[in-house]
């Protein structure tokens, strides 16, 4: 058997040992975390995008998924899992698990009781894998809301992560936190309207309809060259990507966002998650980064 026909939980290391694998030599020195959806479904509604009384494909999102998964190898990134729970359906958006730099691990506090076992494993997870774990004390829904651009951290507020949060990471870290609102409940966290396309440039995209007036004149002003999303990509999580390197990942529907990416000198690669864009998600959502 090939090493690409192996079950995606058979090539990480889940805890067990197991070194996770690295695609190539010259694989970039970061490494995320993600969990295979198969508990996946929509059984209640904490986002417009949730809608219970429609039907869901666990079988496809984990198909779906697998192909993310195989993309982040291809590209040479590091992968560690995390065992689903059977009641957190929601517990594939890994990014929402915790928000980690600096080898330390700031822990998520969720707005919403019906994810609320999620935080628990996350934290044990990212203990297991070498991070200094610090329990929040403030709510926060961990990378969802927290993206590290330069040596600030921009983050999100108005939906599930509190303004009070961002003074504690700030804290903790010792960084510029730049407190951002969000005004658009379809965009409630921050990875769903702005995406980080390279972190040592100060490179980012965003929506600029989901930011209040100053939010978005901070945004304008630290970022002039940034690129401005369409609400037709924003509309099927076209922001909710991550890049690897030079190549960022995206929502394979996204339509505006692949020439946007390659005026600026970066490739992209679309993957369909159209199943768990059900749940509220996408490339993004789905991914943990893990920084040591």
């Amino acid at each position: 058997m090939t090493d690409a026909a192996l079950d995606p939980r058979e090539r990480s290391s889940l805890g067990t040992g197991v070194a996770p694998e690295t695609h190539s030599a010259s694989a970039p020195s970061s490494s995320v975390l993600m969990c295979r959806p198969e508990h996946f479904t929509v059984v209640y509604r904490i986002n417009p995008w949730m809608h219970p009384e429609e039907p869901t494909d666990t079988a496809l999102a984990v198909r779906q998924w697998d192909e993310l998964h195989r993309t982040y190898l291809d590209l040479g990134l590091r992968v560690d899992l995390i065992d689903g729970l059977d009641a957190s359906p929601d517990m594939v958006y890994a990014a929402n698990g915790g928000f980690t730099i600096d080898g330390l691990a700031y822990t998520t506090r969720f707005a919403h009781p019906e994810r609320a076992a999620e935080a628990p494993a996350y934290d044990a997870r990212l203990a297991e894998l070498g991070f200094r774990v610090v329990r929040a004390k403030q709510v926060n829904e961990g990378e969802g809301d927290l993206l590290p651009v330069g040596e600030a951290i921009l983050a999100g507020h108005g939906f599930r992560t509190s303004l009070e949060a961002h003074g504690e990471l700030a804290a903790l870290t010792g960084r510029e936190v730049v407190s951002l609102r969000l005004v658009n409940p379809s965009f409630y966290h921050l990875d769903t309207a702005l995406a980080v396309i390279d972190r040592e440039r100060e490179l980012i995209a965003y929506l600029p309809s989901a930011f209040d007036d100053a939010s978005l004149a901070i945004l304008r002003r630290r970022y002039p060259d940034a690129i401005i999303a369409t609400e037709q990509d924003a509309a099927v999580l076209g922001m909710n990507a991550y890049a690897v390197g030079t190549t960022v990942v995206i929502a394979a529907q996204a339509t505006t966002f692949p020439e946007q990416l390659r005026e600026r000198g970066y490739d992209s690669v679309g993957v369909d998650l159209s199943e768990l864009l059900l749940g509220g998600g996408g490339v993004k959502c789905c991914t943990l980064e893990l920084r040591p």
